[in-house]
Formats: C-alpha cells, sequence, structure tokens
C-alpha cells in the first residue's frame, strides 16, 4: 500500500498523509482522523527509506552486547526495545562477544546512516578501540564505564553492591567467604572484586580465596566451585558475580553430598529469575536490569537530538534480596 493510496482512500492530498506521517500540527483534526483511519485499515507501513531520506534519521539503534545468553544482558535489551518503540525507534543487536573484529563488522551500519545512534555493554578494556571506531556517533555504555570521560553510561556501584553481600554473609557468621569471578578485561568484575577484598577487610576476615570463571555459564560456574571444592580449606560461603555461576556452584556443592546453606552458603548478583527457579532459591543482588536499558535508551536519544550535550553518568539504586541459599 503507497501513501497515494492511503490518500485516496482518505480523500486527501498526499501531502496531508505526509504530515501525519511526520506528526505534524497543521494538519485540521478531521483530517488527521480520516488518515489515521485508512491507514488502520489497510495496514500501512511506511517506507522507512523514504522517511529517513525526509528527516536524515533511520529511526534505528545499534545494541552491542557482551553475551546475549547472559540473563542480566537479555533483561537490559528489553528495557532498551520497550523504551525504544514508545519513542518510534526500533533495534538492530549484535552478540559481540566483546570481539574487537565482531564489532568492526557490526560499526560498518554507521558509516552507513543506517542507525542514529549506539548502546554498547562490551568489555571495558575494548572502550578505547570502540572510541576510535565510533568516533562522533551518539553513544551510551551500560554497565561497563569510563570515571571520566565523553560517554554517557549507566550502571550501579559495583563495589558498594559487593560490599554489601560480603557484609551480610560475614554477619551471618560466615569467616571463610570464597568469590567466583569473571573476566578481569571487564570492569564489573574488577569492582566486584575490589568490593569483596574491601569489606573481608573491614570485617576483619583474613582468609580468602578466589577462582575465575571462563565465561559467564552454568559450567562455568561449576567448575569454579570444584575448583574451590578442591582447595585445602573449603569456604564455609561463595559469592558468585552473576547468578549464573552461583546456580553452578550450587550443583558442584550438591555433588559433593553437601547442603547448600548448611554446609555453604552461596550469593550470586543481578537478579534474575534464575534466583527464584533454582532450589534453594538464591541470595542475590538485584540490579534494576530493564530499567538501566530505559535510562540508556533515554540518554542516547538525548544525545541524538542534542549531540553538543555533556556525557551523563547514571549509578542506579540495587536491592539484596535474602532468600534460602544464604
Amino acid at each position: 500500500m503507497s501513501i497515494q493510496k492511503i490518500a485516496r482512500l482518505a480523500g486527501v492530498s498526499v501531502a496531508t498523509v505526509s504530515r501525519v506521517l511526520n506528526n505534524s500540527d497543521s494538519v485540521k483534526e478531521k483530517n488527521r482522523t480520516k488518515v489515521l483511519q485508512a491507514i488502520s485499515e489497510s495496514n500501512y507501513q511506511p517506507n522507512l527509506l523514504a522517511r529517513q531520506l525526509r528527516t536524515a534519521r533511520s529511526s534505528m539503534i545499534l545494541v552491542m552486547v557482551s553475551d546475549i545468553s547472559n540473563p542480566f544482558c537479555a533483561e537490559v535489551v528489553k528495557g532498551i526495545e520497550e523504551q525504544a518503540e514508545q519513542n518510534g525507534y526500533r533495534i538492530l543487536l549484535c552478540n559481540s562477544g566483546s570481539d574487537i573484529e565482531r564489532s568492526r563488522s557490526s560499526l560498518q551500519l554507521l558509516a552507513g546512516k543506517m542507525v542514529d545512534g549506539i548502546i554498547t555493554m562490551d568489555a571495558f578494556s575494548k572502550l578505547p578501540e570502540l572510541t576510535q571506531l565510533i568516533g562522533v556517533t551518539p553513544w551510551v555504555q551500560c554497565a561497563e564505564y569510563a570515571d571520566a570521560g565523553d560517554i554517557s553510561c549507566v550502571g550501579i556501584s559495583d563495589i558498594e553492591a559487593s560490599q554489601q553481600v560480603v557484609r551480610y554473609l560475614a554477619g551471618k557468621g560466615h569467616r571463610r567467604i570464597a568469590l567466583i569471578n569473571h573476566d578481569l578485561s571487564y570492569k564489573y568484575a574488577r569492582l566486584r572484586q575490589q568490593g569483596y577484598l574491601q569489606q573481608l577487610q573491614s570485617s576483619q576476615l583474613e582468609w580468602q580465596a578466589v577462582t575465575y570463571a571462563s565465561e559467564l555459564s552454568f559450567s562455568a560456574g561449576k567448575r569454579a566451585m570444584a575448583t574451590l571444592l578442591a582447595g585445602e580449606q573449603r569456604p564455609d560461603a561463595v559469592f558468585a558475580v552473576s547468578d549464573t555461576l552461583a546456580a553452578g556452584a550450587m550443583s558442584a556443592i550438591f555433588q559433593r553430598g553437601l547442603r547448600v546453606p548448611q554446609d555453604i552458603a552461596v550469593a550470586g548478583f543481578d537478579g534474575s529469575e534464575l534466583a527464584e527457579m533454582v532450589s534453594p532459591p538464591l541470595t542475590t543482588i538485584a540490579q534494576p536490569s530493564r530499567d538501566i536499558g530505559r535510562k540508556a535508551f533515554t540518554l542516547l536519544l538525548q544525545k541524538i537530538d542534542k549531540p553538543q550535550s555533556p556525557a551523563e553518568r547514571i549509578m542506579m539504586d540495587w536491592q539484596l534480596v535474602v532468600r534460602a541459599s544464604a
């Protein structure tokens, strides 16, 4: 269905239909109603390329995530998409794996003006390279961020959240609290480990053990927990930097014939649905994942509308959700 046919159905000019599609205030309400009714009855879909030529915008954004299988990333993307759709935008999703070559391929969309901006969730260590590739395109970074600079970002205070977990476990009487961490090229991994170590010191706990999962997966969490259990002294509590790793850790504990939380308490991070699905349910730091996504898109739209606006650094609230695992 073309714009000309819509005009004929509504009994108005093509120019009137065009003004309605572009939300112009100059259209009489009677004519606007006719056009909208014709569009509804004919299931008309605007030609996006034609709109791009008229407005110099594509109404598309690129979202690059490090791992879409990570429940946290998936929830953030849902929030981005919800807010984007409310503002007439669509998203293109790239599962980059924080691989710079894969990122480079996706970022070719910027050169062709196929997207108006970009939201990334890539490893902090990749940000300098991404900065060169992205250039002046409006850009917002989720979760991973620089402490200063020209990139707007949204996240939480990973140090304080991790301190709260360790403080809670210590308050429950645990004295051998271990950490299952991820790749330290991610800033969140470094900050959560920093919070863990700082709180051990504040709680006057000398025992510490850190093991690193190769990826944010159930099986990697299981392997990391097996490493801890093979140590000279068994931990009496484990803090994992994601709910998925924590679920894997619980599986390894059960396989050794041990109980959660009686023998080893377990706490996670993210507040994903998985935390409520495992048995016993998982104590975790609940991040406002969808709200982070919504705020990221709002910041990006501000940058698209006002490219010279200053960068903003938004730190959002989190909550320690206590359940039976700890």
